[in-house]
Formats: structure tokens, C-alpha cells, sequence
């Protein structure tokens, strides 16, 4: 999901907060467990029900009983905290974008970097060992080589990269080079070879305003897709779209998704970067599908590792990874359609 995400401090899995498609209302009197193989999270138990344990010693006539519900934020986070790393991730970004390009360029190696860590420390639990510092080396060339000499230079720094690493695991044998091979291959496309399309996103054009507005346009994108899958979500969702992967989402709250960020990037395409609305509406359609694919890819990911998020980095938020996965499949499909567009 999105770092600017509504549900920020909680993965699409978990069910017991609404998601963006939520499906049916909050205040359930279980919350469904986090995989199927735990039990669900028991409700309160109503009063008068209490263990004996649990009963005063004394006369308890006229007192409120307690009711048994957790105290505090009903998604289980730090409310707070949540709002402000959002609020701080934010300005990070639209300061980086506005004021002086190559920051973004270092806020993009920070956020590859950090989640290439988090990749290998997930992968771990399923016994593969990606090699962290091939990897991490093969993020800066990348990023580098994709600001330097574009989208040329950076297949290359890919290539790179996954060469270095594989040699990096023959000196420990073949079984651990058949083991760690797919990791590697997997940690170096997903996270900074996808990320590095933002940098050619600023780098598009001759004029660094409109590379700046194609970067801005696209998180807005994001952000629309986010927003509207959760009001549909929450309000119509009834139908769920893919319920072993993720079971809050709907079919209706992915149509909401869809026409918040097409009605959003159609107004914004046309008014900030005079692109005419039907090819806004196809943007903001577009970026809204592999947002949510995004998003489902990485719950997926997450499922069979076994984790609730890619780290704690972040309090309220998780990982980095947990705010980049629908941005991570948003940037290169951006970066096609101003392509396409700009050929038109």
C-alpha cells in the first residue's frame, strides 16, 4: 500500500480494521485471524460473564464493569505517531521534488536501500539468503546509472547487479546459489529496479517543472486510488475480490478506486500538464490497477512468508515496503503512458 495510504499502520491483511475495499461493517464480534491457521481474536466477553477470577472481592453495587475492550486506536496502532511519520514522509518528498531534484534523487536511494533490507530480512524466513551488500551496491548503481545515462544505463545496472550477486553465493556452493538465486532475482527487480523509474520519471523532459508534475501526478494518482477504494469500500463493499490473498478488498471498492483516480489524474493531467482528459482518464484507470495488483503482491508475498509487515521501521506504518508496494508497480507504468502520450 501506499505511504500516503488512509489504512497507513495496517497491511491490507489485516482484517480486523477496514481496508480500502472493506468488506462488511466494523465492530464485528471477532476479528479474523491474521492467517487461517490461527484462531480468531476472541470478542469481549459480555458483562456478566466474567471468570471467577475476574469477579471483585467486594461489593460491587452501582459500579460500571469494566467491558474488556482494548483501550486506544481500534486498528491497533499508534495513532499519533502514524500521522506525523505520514505527514514527515510527505513534506520529505514534496521538498526533495520542489526545491532541489538530486535530494529526490538521494530520498529514492534511501527508500531502495531500506527496502532491499527489509526484502532479505523477510526472505530469511523462508530460508533463502539473499546477498545484502551486492544488492544494496547494485540499488545506488542503479539509481545512478538511471539518473545519469536513463533507462539504458539502468537494464544494465540491473544486469549488474544480479551478476554480482549470484557470484557472490558460488563461493558457497551450488546448493546455496540454486537456493538464493530466485531471491536475489526477485529483490533486485521488485524493489530497485522498479523504484528507479521514479528518477527517469524527473528526468523525462528538458523542463524540470513537468518532470517534477509527472512525479506528483503519479502519487496523486496513488493517493486517489487509495481514498476511493476505501469510501467504496467501506460504504458499498460487498462482494470480495480476492479473499485468500487479502479478504477485505471488493469488487465495488476496486471500482471506486478506479473512477477516484481516473475522474483525479483526467483534472490534474489536463489543468497542471494541458494533457487532454480522455488520456488522464486511462492514466489514472491504469495507475489504479497495478496500484491494487501492487498492493495484492505484496499481501501475497507477505502470507507465504508469514509476516504482518516488512519491518517496524516505521511507527504506525510498518516497513518502508509496506508504504511502497502499490507505488512500486505505479512508476514504471507511468513513466509507458507518458510515453505513449507524448507519442500522440
Amino acid at each position: 500500500m501506499s505511504y500516503l495510504d488512509p489504512r497507513a499502520g495496517q497491511s491490507g491483511d489485516d482484517t480486523g480494521v477496514p481496508a480500502p475495499y472493506g468488506y462488511g461493517a466494523p465492530g464485528a464480534d471477532a476479528a479474523p485471524a491474521w492467517h487461517a491457521d490461527e484462531p480468531a481474536v476472541p470478542a469481549a466477553r459480555p458483562a456478566g460473564e466474567a471468570d471467577a477470577e475476574d469477579k471483585p472481592k467486594g461489593k460491587s453495587k452501582g459500579k460500571r464493569r469494566a467491558s474488556g475492550k482494548p483501550k486506544g486506536s481500534r486498528a491497533g496502532r499508534n495513532l499519533p505517531a502514524a500521522i506525523a511519520v505520514g505527514v514527515s514522509l510527505v513534506l520529505v518528498v514534496l521538498a526533495s521534488l520542489l526545491i532541489y531534484h538530486p535530494a529526490f534523487l538521494a530520498v529514492i536511494a534511501v527508500a531502495a536501500g531500506v527496502g532491499v533490507w527489509e526484502m532479505v530480512q523477510a526472505l530469511k524466513k523462508s530460508g533463502a539468503d539473499a546477498p545484502l551488500i551486492p544488492l544494496l551496491a547494485g540499488t545506488l548503481l542503479m539509481i545512478g546509472l538511471a539518473w545519469f545515462d536513463g533507462p539504458d544505463a539502468l537494464l544494465l545496472g540491473l544486469a549488474v547487479t544480479v551478476l554480482a550477486s549470484v557470484i557472490w553465493r558460488i563461493a558457497d556452493g551450488a546448493a546455496a546459489f540454486r537456493r538464493d538465486l530466485t531471491a536475489s532475482v526477485l529483490t533486485a527487480v521488485y524493489v530497485p529496479f522498479l523504484l528507479s523509474f521514479g528518477v527517469l520519471l524527473v528526468l523525462s523532459d528538458s523542463d524540470e517543472y513537468t518532470g517534477t508534475w509527472r512525479v506528483l501526478c503519479t502519487l496523486f494518482a496513488v493517493v486517489l486510488s487509495d481514498t476511493g477504494g476505501y469510501a467504496a469500500g467501506v460504504f458499498l463493499g460487498k462482494h470480495k475480490m480476492a479473499p485468500s490473498i487479502s479478504p477485505g478488498k471488493t469488487w465495488e471498492g476496486f471500482a471506486g478506486s478506479i473512477s477516484a483516480s481516473a475522474i483525479g489524474s483526467a483534472l490534474l493531467l489536463y489543468f497542471i500538464l494541458d494533457i487532454p482528459a480522455y488520456w488522464g482518464l486511462l492514466f489514472g484507470a491504469v495507475i489504479s490497477i497495478v496500484a491494487v495488483v501492487g498492493d495484492l503482491a505484496e499481501s501475497m508475498l507477505k502470507r507465504d512468508l508469514g509476516v504482518k509487515d516488512m519491518s517496524n521501521l516505521l511507527p504506525g506504518h510498518g516497513g518502508v515496503m509496506d508504504r511502497l508496494d502499490s507505488i512500486l508497480f505505479a512508476v514504471p507504468t507511468a513513466y509507458l503512458l507518458f510515453a505513449l502520450i507524448a507519442a500522440n
